[in-house]
């Protein structure tokens, strides 16, 4: 497997990502695209595109979509205290949150004041559709990935709003997708292709007679004269505003008391404070797939912004993406799974060129020319500390029983 130069990202990302002649991938030189930008100016512009939402005579001026993490402290704040617009918040509800997320959620409401409207699907059928998606795609958050970006549009269209505000686009923040000359926007397509990995709401009625059309109605996207009728235009923040993490979350961690979580799988005490089965089983079930996790996506944004060399980076990723997950138990026992019945459903979706089958049945990892087999993990403890990722959760908060 080819790996980037620069990161440690490896080109069969789960997200499309491209490695030029250089032997660098398209999301560190989204990185370095970063550091050309005028963000005064794009700021200015962000500006002139909100007035005409200010104050139109609707409810709302626009929706923001939030988990409860640290985006959705900082793109509210934007919005509502930099900006001055009147947001509604619209959470779609995983039923994977843990304590801290609802916490954090609770906290973003109260701290800035507005409304906010959140979405639970039926936990039966969640179950079912994990279930279904686990072995049709080796993913049990498809329901999810499609949730998060529909919900949103179908509350944009019932109230009328025509704005939704997303934080950082995550695919070029990740691997580059798009450039940001390009200045994307939210559109149905990408929602069909990136988020729901092109399986359709068709095909799973279709492989499930007992699911009706009713059942996934948070599913459907709008028709596209709805859609007109109310002229919903969906924006990313990071075409606009500068997306440093670690300096954006420190900053609602000081601010607005956002609240980080314990270490999974990741050294990275920000993220997927909202969600124990991202960083946890299905984080673990991409590393199964494709030999990576969700430390790599971290390393290698910390690597691109300076914080650690690539030989650190290493490091980090080779002490957290192999380990089990604490949560993985409770997962296969609320889907009624063995842990040896998990496995042989991911095999089909190892990449072979990552993996290897011995003849005893287990997989190993083929070596790469583009990672040093003699850096191990020693000195992550010490890499960690230097990045001073701070903790300011309290250990009785963590509720070990979150599903449903």
């Amino acid at each position: 497997m080819e790996y980037c130069k620069k990161c440690v990202y490896p080109l069969n990302s789960a997200v499309e990502l491209k490695i030029d002649s250089e032997g660098v991938c398209s999301g560190c030189r989204y990185f370095e695209e970063m550091d050309q930008i005028n963000w005064g100016e794009r700021k200015e512009i962000l500006a002139k595109l909100l007035e005409p939402f200010r104050d139109s005579g609707a409810a709302y001026d626009c929706v923001i979509p939030v988990s409860g993490g640290k985006d959705s402290h900082y793109q509210t704040y934007l919005i509502k205290e930099v900006f001055g617009l009147k947001p509604l918040l619209v959470t779609f509800n995983h039923i994977c949150s843990p304590l801290i997320g609802l916490k954090n959620m609770a906290n973003i409401v109260e701290r800035f004041g507005v409304d906010h409207v959140r979405f639970s699907p039926n936990p039966v059928l969640v179950k079912k559709l994990m279930e279904y998606t686990l072995k049709k795609r080796g993913d049990a958050c498809w329901f999810c990935q499609g949730g998060v970006v529909t919900v949103p549009i179908q509350t944009a269209v019932q109230y009328k709003i025509p704005l939704i505000i997303w934080g950082e686009h995550g695919w070029s923040h990740l691997a580059g997708k798009n450039k940001l000359s390009e200045m994307v926007e939210f559109s149905e397509e990408e929602r069909t292709k990136l988020f729901m990995r092109g399986l359709t709401v068709e095909e799973v009625l279709r492989d499930n007679p007992g699911i009706t059309r009713r059942d996934m109605s948070w599913l459907e996207y709008p028709t596209s004269d709805e859609v007109e009728a109310v002229g919903v235009k969906g924006i990313y923040l990071g075409n606009y505003i500068r997306w440093a993490q670690k300096e954006l979350t420190e900053f609602v961690i000081e601010k607005f008391g956002f609240t980080t979580r314990p270490k999974a799988r990741t050294y990275n005490t920000y993220a997927d404070v909202d969600c124990h089965l991202c960083s946890g089983t299905n984080d673990y079930l991409k590393y199964l797939k494709f030999g990576y996790g969700r430390t790599t996506d971290h390393a290698s944004q910390d690597i691109r912004e300076g914080r650690i060399t690539r030989k650190e980076g290493i490091q980090l990723v080779k002490k957290y993406d192999p380990a089990r997950p604490e949560d993985l138990d409770t997962f296969l026992d609320e889907l009624d799974l063995t842990e040896e019945t998990l496995m042989h459903i991911i095999e089909p979706f190892r990449d072979p060129n990552v993996w290897e089958k011995r003849e005893d049945g287990t997989w190993v990892r083929r070596p790469s020319a583009d990672i040093d087999p003699s850096i191990d993990a020693s000195g992550a403890e010490e890499i960690e500390k230097r990045l001073g990722f701070v903790k300011n959760w309290k250990s009785e908060e963590v509720d070990p029983n979150w599903y449903f």
